[in-house]
């Protein structure tokens, strides 16, 4: 659908405004967006500061015309893809630290800023933004507050939301909010601020941030243990979290994973179940280092490799590579299901033998690695795109176990977003109220539909359009 967004010629603006073909061509798609189901959007605008955003939110909003936040570009669920057209707001301009405060463990961002960059800017006051997923080092601040975000480190410190103070957003009128507080807890008011934090740009575009930091730990170690089974891996998994280790990273890696990575990089990882940990403290990192190794050992684990600096490294490289080895493994097929599945940590060991049944019934390969300190799971489901029968099949293999993450009390997204590829799953989870009374929350922020429409809520009928119902598949990944 065609908008006519001549009138952003007319507003006052610092930022710029394209309709260039190869502006359009680079907005009308993210990572999580196949080719054939990119959408242009009728023009793309850069805006320079909050009163830029909010010239263009009042006079789309008056005008009925689409606009779609985007930052990186780096999401999985088709999250800034125009589907509607319109307008694609490219935030990447707004891309200033604007005030460290150490004393007070805080920074104030604009959204575009990369995530690393404000690591960087605190490193000398000894401090760190801990809940940066693993693709911080491209993806933007706006971005991961969008989706709420997390990563490796999860287990430890929790997701983004868990550190966001304070936020000023743009509503779909123009009209410009603060929500939250810098103070360290406060009772005032509704919580606002957590319900934009994930909205993903369907409820208002944060234009400034306020986020926690914490001080760097003195002692980090961290390596990889090896098990006979997977099973061994993720009853031990499970009984290191509900022991209390003080692990800041827990991942998996299935032994078909390490097959991929091994078949991709310079490594020779045995090809059976692993986990990589890391701890962090400020002392006493040896003594739980000890703990968790005990508790591996009554798992039978194989092989327990823990070090610091460079080694620690090393060790880790392999965790890395995943998302270019899937790549290379498959260069035949396409990811038709990019799952982030979460339950809670002791239904974890029954999520991953439900991935392994349901790869068996629909023979499909499917690799399993994942944030499994949080009981979160990364899988995908790859089929021949020329093939119907099979696409068809790793569709289905992936609904199914996204249902049994449901069933077992557990979510469909833990750290993607619902995007377009999730929205039919959205009201198996939450129930028919729950969607509703998200639906009248969208109604209230955006009354005219015109933020990021045609994500994360279902069609109105309840349904979500079949292609919008694929906005996960695409034949890349971008392992958080």
């Amino acid at each position: 659908m065609q908008h006519d967004c001549s009138f952003l010629d007319d507003l006052d603006i610092e930022g710029e405004v394209s309709r260039g073909p190869s502006d359009k061509r680079t907005h009308a798609s993210d990572f999580g967006t196949r080719e054939v189901q990119a959408v242009e959007p009728d023009a793309v605008v850069f805006p320079e500061s909050t009163a830029d955003v909010s010239a263009v939110l009042s006079a789309a909003n008056d005008r009925g015309v689409p606009v779609t936040p985007y930052a990186a570009g780096t999401g999985l669920e088709a999250n800034a893809t125009p589907v509607h057209g319109g307008i694609s707001l490219d935030m990447t301009r707004m891309d200033a630290v604007l005030e460290v405060r150490p004393a007070d463990l805080q920074i104030d961002v604009e959204p575009g800023v990369i995530g690393e960059a404000v690591n960087e800017a605190v490193a000398g006051d000894g401090l760190f933004f801990p809940p940066l997923p693993s693709s911080g080092s491209i993806s933007t601040i706006g971005g991961m507050i969008a989706t709420d975000a997390s990563g490796q480190q999860t287990v430890k410190y929790g997701e983004v939301a868990d550190w966001v103070l304070e936020l000023e957003v743009v509503r779909a009128d123009g009209t410009v909010v603060t929500v939250g507080s810098k103070a360290a807890k406060t009772s005032s008011g509704y919580n606002l601020c957590d319900l934009f934090v994930g909205s993903e740009g369907t409820l208002g575009v944060v234009t400034r941030a306020t986020l926690e930091l914490a001080g760097r730990p003195e002692q980090v170690k961290g390596g990889r243990a090896v098990f006979e089974t997977l099973a061994d891996a993720t009853e031990a998994i499970s009984d290191v979290i509900t022991s209390g280790v003080d692990v800041a990273k827990l991942e998996l890696i299935d032994e078909r994973t390490a097959r991929m990575v091994n078949a991709y990089a310079d490594v020779e990882l045995p090809e059976r179940p692993m986990t990589f940990l890391e701890f962090h403290a400020n002392h006493g990192i040896d003594e739980e280092i000890a703990f968790c190794r005990t508790i591996f050992e009554a798992h039978d684990v194989a092989a327990f490799e823990i070090a610091g600096g460079e080694e620690m490294a090393e060790l880790w490289r392999a965790r890395e590579e995943i998302a270019y080895a899937s790549e290379e493994f498959n260069p035949d097929r396409e990811m038709e299901g990019s799952g982030d599945v979460t339950v809670p940590i002791g239904r974890y060991p029954e999520m991953i033998a439900a991935v392994r049944s349901v790869a068996e019934e629909y023979d499909r390969f499917i690799p399993c690695f994942g944030h499994a300190g949080d009981g979160n799971l990364h899988y995908g489901v790859f089929a021949d795109p020329d093939d119907p029968e099979e696409v068809e099949q790793a569709r289905a293999a992936h609904a199914a176990i996204v249902d049994r993450a449901i069933e077992l009390g557990g979510t469909a997204t833990g750290e993607h977003g619902i995007g377009r590829g999730k929205r039919k799953f959205l009201e198996r989870e939450h129930g028919t109220a729950g969607v509703d009374a998200m639906r009248a929350v969208k109604e209230t922020f955006d009354p005219n539909g015109i933020l990021n429409p045609g994500k994360v809520l279902p069609d109105a009928d309840g349904q979500a359009s079949a292609s919008a119902t694929t906005g996960s598949t695409t034949g890349r990944t971008n392992s958080k």
